[in-house]
């Protein structure tokens, strides 16, 4: 099998980058080979701060019709792969973007939000982050959130949001809802890593999971290599089964250690919630130009073709299509 040829062919969705975003590491997504990725605008912002990302990306839109698509639809998805552009969905890890009103979500729909996360790492007004030393579960309010979400087609993220607070958003939501950036816990234990009975229990009710490469959370930490990420993914596809997994490497290309300060305090400016250290990728998925490596990787193990182009991105297309249904 011609892993570069196959690359070069396969849908390729990452289930979540939060990179610093520009020209230069658009380029990069375009050299890897990505179709189109849910992409960070917004983590511990307000109304304003969401609304003032979102404006930035829509310059972008414009300044680089040459490179890049905003990803509405699955359609758009697969027009990104035709035309050989990359596709934006424009994604939160926090719901902190419309404060207390759930109208905002309609109006956060309409300029293309499609994934939001319930929580980041700790609690705000729908649920508590994997963080929060008491998990309260989903709120009345959350679960008014989901059911708009649902409405609206918006995918609900568990990636950092609590156990209690998953488990409820999972049985509450009439659509699948995702991981969309997890590790499993059996190869290493930490606060974002989820058990094998996490993992089950959301893909049991339609959901799916998304594997991160982020290295602290890996099996050997900062040692790892894009084969322990493989091992990663392939462990969680023998627990879950091959069509409800995908990637989501959390690629965060080009921040320096401010932005790291900010992710890891409550808040952005509150008490620190985790030391993640030094950040590293694993060894040979250094950037996001790197990514044809990853199906290099997959040939190398013995993954068959179907296999590879539905890790790679025929899953996550699928899920979409579902929740967003278009």
């Amino acid at each position: 099998m011609d892993a570069d040829q196959l690359h070069r062919d396969a849908l390729v969705f990452d289930g979540l980058i939060v990179s610093r975003w520009g020209r230069e590491v658009f380029e990069a997504m375009h050299r890897g080979g990505v179709t189109a990725a849910n992409c960070t605008c917004t983590i511990w912002e307000d109304f304003r701060g969401s609304m003032d990302h979102i404006a930035r990306f829509r310059r972008w839109f414009e300044q680089f019709d040459d490179l890049l698509i905003q990803v509405r639809t699955t359609e758009d998805i697969e027009r990104a792969k035709a035309l050989g552009k990359v596709g934006i969905c424009l994604g939160w890890q926090n719901t902190s973007g419309i404060e207390d009103r759930i109208e905002y979500l309609e109006l956060f729909r309409e300029l293309g939000v499609r994934v939001m996360q319930m929580t980041y790492n700790t609690q705000n007004l729908v649920g508590s982050g994997c963080y929060e030393s008491k998990d309260g579960g989903l709120s009345d309010y959350g679960r008014d959130v989901v059911d708009e979400m649902n409405r609206l087609g918006i995918l609900c993220d568990l990636s950092h949001v609590g156990p209690n607070t998953s488990r409820d958003v999972i049985t509450h939501s009439r659509m699948p809802v995702a991981y969309s950036h997890v590790l499993p816990a059996a190869l290493k234990e930490h606060p974002r890593n989820k058990t094998d009975e996490q993992l089950s229990f959301i893909v049991d009710h339609g959901g799916f999971v998304g594997v991160t490469m982020f290295a602290a959370f890996l099996k050997r930490g900062a040692e790892s290599t894009i084969d322990d990420y493989v091992e990663a993914i392939s462990y969680v596809i023998d627990l879950v089964g091959e069509s409800h997994v995908g990637i989501g490497t959390d690629f965060t290309q080009g921040h320096g250690p401010d932005f790291f300060e900010w992710l890891c305090r409550d808040k952005g400016t509150g008490r620190r919630l985790v030391d993640v250290g030094d950040v590293y990728n694993p060894q040979g998925l250094e950037t996001l130009g790197d990514f044809p490596k990853l199906t290099r990787a997959f040939v190398d193990a013995g993954w068959s073709e179907t296999l590879i182009r539905k890790i790679l991105g025929g899953n996550w297309k699928n899920l979409l299509k579902q929740v967003w249904g278009e």
